[in-house]
């Protein structure tokens, strides 16, 4: 057999092309505008509409997101840590008080909501001025870096 001598197994059909002339004028067959209308019509993907309802942040890939600290209160430390402990962020992550993000230790920050009666010893979170004033009221220090 020769490459001459092949022939298809359907004879060949032209496509149908819409909106040339012939006997479906003006609309052609496409109902009246509209998305599918259109030359070239694509529908738009639902998933496009959903994604652009929501709110964007500010920043570039959202790290204003990332830099807010972990709320602890002092009632949480005053419950899971004992007289004289050192709270700092490895040992809150080692109590389950707070989770790595991405492989990354979150910044802790303490809040100064419930009682504290023991003494302990802060260092590497951030604190507010009520928190301060309770763990230095019940003899603790906070270690600055």
């Amino acid at each position: 057999m020769q490459l001459h001598q092949l022939k298809r197994a359907h004879a060949h059909r032209k496509t149908k092309r819409v909106a040339r002339g012939g006997k479906r004028g003006k609309t052609a067959g496409r109902g009246t505008k509209g998305q599918k209308a259109r030359a070239g019509h694509r529908l738009r993907p639902e998933l496009r509409d959903i994604i652009k309802k929501y709110p964007k942040h500010r920043g570039y890939r959202f790290k204003s997101i990332e830099t807010k600290p972990t709320p602890i209160n002092l009632d949480l430390i005053e419950a899971t840590f004992g007289d004289g402990d050192a709270v700092n962020p490895e040992s809150l992550l080692a109590k389950k008080l707070i989770k790595k993000d991405g492989g990354r230790m979150r910044k802790v920050k303490i809040l100064g909501t419930g009682k504290l009666s023991k003494k302990i010893t802060l260092s590497g979170c951030l604190v507010s001025a009520s928190a301060k004033a309770a763990i230095e009221a019940s003899g603790g220090t906070i270690v600055s870096k």
